[in-house]
C-alpha cells in the first residue's frame, strides 16, 4: 500500500513538473512577437563617425618676435576681417618715428627758406646785371674807369655764385627730405608689423599667448576658423562609400548636443582611403552654423544616399540568414516557415523587400526563445 502511494506521489510530481515546464518554459520559449510588412517610402542612408573640423583654420602669429603689448580678442569670440588682434611692443620705435617726423618738418622749413633765399638772390642779380650793363656802356664812352667796370663784373660773378649755392642747398635739402621719408616709411613698415589683424571673418578657437609674454614669429597666438566651411570629417567604411556622392543631404548629431539634429551636405570625398582602418574620409558641411561648436568634437553623420517610394518594408531585426539565403520567418496555421526574400535596399531600421505583402505575419526572432525551424509550432 505504501509503495502505491509513493508511485502516485512521484507521478504527481512528474506531472506537476511537466505542467510547469510546459506553461512556464515551453510555451514562453515558443511564443513570438509578430509584425506585418508595411508599404511606404524609405530612405537608404550611410552612417559614419567623425570630428568637427574646417577647411581653413588660420594660425595667427606675430611677424616679428618680441613682447606682446596688448591682445584685442579672446578664445570663443567672433572677429571681423581687418580687426586688430595683437599689438607687439615696439620698444623705442615710436620714439624713433617721432624724431623722424620732427626731422621731416625741419627739412620742409629748410627747403622753404632756401627757396626764399634763392628768390632774393635772383632779384639782386637783376639789379646787378643792369648795373654791369650800364657800367659797360659808360666805360665804352670813357665815363668810368676800368676799375669800376671790373668791380661791377665781380659783383655779377659773386651773385651768380650765391645763386648756384642756393640752388645746391635746395637740392641737398630735398635729397635729405627723401632720405628721411624713406626712413620714415621703413619705420612705419616695422611698426605695422607689430600689429596683427584678422585675415577673415571667423571664430577664435584657441589662444596660445598672453599679454607681456615674449614670443617668436613662429609662436601661434590665436587660431581662427573660417566658419563658412565648417564640416565633419566623417570616416565611412570603404565597402559602402561608393554610393556617397557630393551634394547628398545629411543629418549631423554632435556629441555635446545629442538631442539636436543639424542639416548638412556632402562637400568633399577624399580620393585616398586609410590603409589601416579601410575607411574613406567624407567631409560633410553644416548648412547652418551650430552654436556653440567645438573643433575636434565627435559627431555622428547619416548621409541619405537614395529614396524609394511605395515599397514593402520589414524591420531589420526580422531578416535572417537560413541555408545561406536571406529571408524571414512567416506564420501559417500556427507554424513557422522560412520564406526567402529579395532585398531591394536597407537602412539601420528597415529592409525593403520583394515577395511579401502587408497581410503576411512575420515572426520576430529572439535569442531568449527557441530557434525557429520549418514547421515548428509557435504561439503568438
Amino acid at each position: 500500500m505504501k509503495r502505491i502511494i509513493k508511485y502516485i506521489i512521484v507521478v504527481a510530481i512528474i506531472g506537476a513538473t511537466a505542467i510547469v515546464f510546459y506553461n512556464k518554459i515551453y510555451i514562453p520559449k515558443s511564443t513570438f512577437k509578430v509584425v506585418h510588412p508595411v508599404v511606404g517610402d524609405m530612405n537608404v542612408s550611410v552612417k559614419g563617425i567623425g570630428n568637427v573640423s574646417a577647411k581653413n583654420i588660420y594660425t595667427i602669429s606675430a611677424q616679428t618676435g618680441g613682447k606682446i603689448l596688448s591682445l584685442h580678442t579672446d578664445e570663443g569670440q567672433w572677429v571681423k576681417k581687418g580687426q586688430l588682434l595683437v599689438v607687439m611692443d615696439g620698444v623705442d620705435l615710436p620714439e624713433q618715428l617721432s624724431v623722424l617726423n620732427a626731422s621731416l618738418e625741419k627739412s620742409k622749413f629748410e627747403i622753404k627758406a632756401a627757396i626764399e633765399d634763392l628768390k632774393a638772390q635772383q632779384a639782386k642779380k637783376e639789379l646787378i646785371q643792369l648795373t654791369y650793363k650800364r657800367m659797360t656802356e659808360l666805360r665804352n664812352k670813357q665815363l668810368v674807369s676800368q676799375v669800376d667796370l671790373d668791380q661791377s663784373k665781380a659783383d655779377l660773378n659773386n651773385i651768380n655764385a650765391l645763386i648756384s649755392a642756393a640752388s645746391a642747398h635746395i637740392a641737398s635739402a630735398k635729397a635729405a627730405k627723401k632720405v628721411i621719408q624713406k626712413e620714415q616709411d621703413a619705420l612705419n613698415i616695422k611698426l605695422n608689423r607689430l600689429r596683427v589683424y584678422a585675415p577673415i571673418d571667423g571664430y577664435v578657437i584657441s589662444k596660445g599667448a598672453e599679454v607681456a609674454q615674449n614670443v617668436l614669429p613662429a609662436n601661434p597666438i590665436f587660431k581662427i576658423v573660417d566658419t563658412q566651411n565648417l564640416w565633419v570629417q566623417t570616416k565611412v567604411d570603404e565597402r559602402i562609400s561608393s554610393v556617397i556622392k557630393v551634394g547628398q543631404k545629411a543629418k549631423i548629431t554632435l556629441r555635446s548636443q545629442p538631442n539636436h539634429i543639424f542639416n548638412g551636405t556632402v562637400k568633399k570625398i577624399n580620393a585616398m582611403s586609410d590603409a589601416v582602418t579601410l575607411e574613406r574620409e567624407v567631409d560633410v558641411r553644416f548648412n547652418q552654423l551650430p552654436k556653440p561648436f567645438y573643433i575636434n568634437e565627435q559627431a555622428e553623420v547619416v548621409i541619405a544616399v537614395k529614396q524609394y517610394q511605395n515599397i514593402v518594408k520589414v524591420p531589420v531585426n526580422t531578416v535572417v540568414q537560413h541555408s545561406g539565403k536571406p529571408g524571414v520567418w512567416v506564420v501559417k496555421d500556427s507554424r513557422a516557415y522560412f520564406q526567402e526574400i529579395e532585398i531591394i535596399n536597407q537602412n539601420n531600421k528597415e529592409v525593403g523587400v520583394k515577395n511579401l505583402t502587408s497581410k503576411d505575419q512575420i515572426l520576430v526572432p529572439s535569442l531568449t526563445k527557441k530557434s525557429l525551424s520549418d514547421g515548428m509550432k509557435v504561439w503568438l
